[in-house]
């Protein structure tokens, strides 16, 4: 075999397993949660996994550790099926019945929360990976007590808003608006993001303060929330060990570079299931051509 024919062999190998490599060490996208306003989990990834801020955030860290944080777009349930006040019991709607997101339904009034005043408000929810289906926000009643943990009977029947989502959002945010009733004190906003291309749907719970004005509403918030920046999602992406796992997923936001966006690997030939595939074959086609040439080159020599 002549000395082009075998690094060209070996290119091949090596450009086919650098790309099996690209597609199987590099996770795929999650999908999202609450940006405006702020959920539980977002809110103490923003202030940072290894060194939150607020008691409540610190406490989190300390009793699961800091992955939830790093997960902080994957609160979900993958066959919910549009029965989730059936398989979510009361007092587990935050975490939606998942042991690793235990903590967030914590009662307690010292999450960090977002001030807000009756009428029209933007919601932004952070998608990191869009999906066909409807996002219900919906409110807690008048005379909520934030000290007891949530029920399906505390949330106000009419929702707040009911947005049907797209598969992409190229801007990197679900925006749309809500209508707040009159409320006073500190209320919580439950969002249920059901999708209709799959049985999976996504929850989150964001806790909101109401007051006389904006700025009495942030007198009582002891923590105002905060969403995390672009900068802290495309940072902490690595830390995730959230993927579609196979379930799919639209187009990507621009910051979650560093992952494999479902739209990209659709692009690339479908699925990420596909792409493996494809990767697969090609590293597994290049050792047989340079197998054969091996062969060829041996044969000659004997002849």
């Amino acid at each position: 075999m002549s000395v082009r024919g075998i690094t060209a062999s070996a290119g091949a190998v090596a450009a086919a397993t650098a790309a099996l490599a690209a597609f199987t060490t590099v996770p795929a996208s999650a999908h999202g949660a609450l940006d405006t306003p702020v959920s539980r989990i977002s809110a103490c990834y923003a202030e940072g996994p290894e060194n939150p801020v607020s008691q409540v955030c610190k406490d989190f860290v300390a009793d699961s550790g800091t992955q939830p944080l790093y997960d902080w777009n994957e609160v979900n349930i993958a066959d919910a099926d549009g029965n989730s006040r059936q398989i979510i019991p009361d007092g587990h709607l935050c975490s939606a019945d998942r042991d690793k997101y235990r903590a967030l339904d914590w009662a307690r009034t010292d999450w960090p929360a977002t001030p807000v005043t009756s009428g029209s408000f933007n919601v932004r929810f952070r998608v990191t990976a869009a999906h066909l289906g409807t996002m219900t926000l919906y409110i807690t009643k008048q005379g909520y007590d934030p000290t007891q943990p949530l029920k399906w009977s505390d949330l106000d029947d009419t929702p707040v808003a009911v947005y049907a989502t797209s598969a992409s959002a190229p801007s990197g945010y679900y925006q749309f608006t809500a209508n707040l009733p009159q409320r006073t004190g500190r209320q919580l906003i439950y969002q249920v993001w059901q999708r209709s291309d799959s049985p999976e749907a996504f929850y989150g719970c964001a806790d909101v303060v109401f007051g006389q004005s904006a700025q009495a509403a942030a007198a009582a918030v002891p923590d105002v929330a905060k969403a995390p920046t672009d900068t802290q999602i495309a940072a902490g992406a690595a830390r995730s060990t959230v993927s579609h796992h196979g379930h799919g997923g639209g187009e990507t936001a621009p910051a979650t570079t560093g992952t494999i966006a479902a739209g990209t690997a659709a692009a690339s030939g479908g699925t990420l299931k596909a792409a493996l595939s494809a990767s697969a074959l090609a590293a597994a086609g290049a050792v047989g051509l340079l197998a054969r040439s091996r062969r060829r080159a041996a044969a000659r020599a004997r002849g």
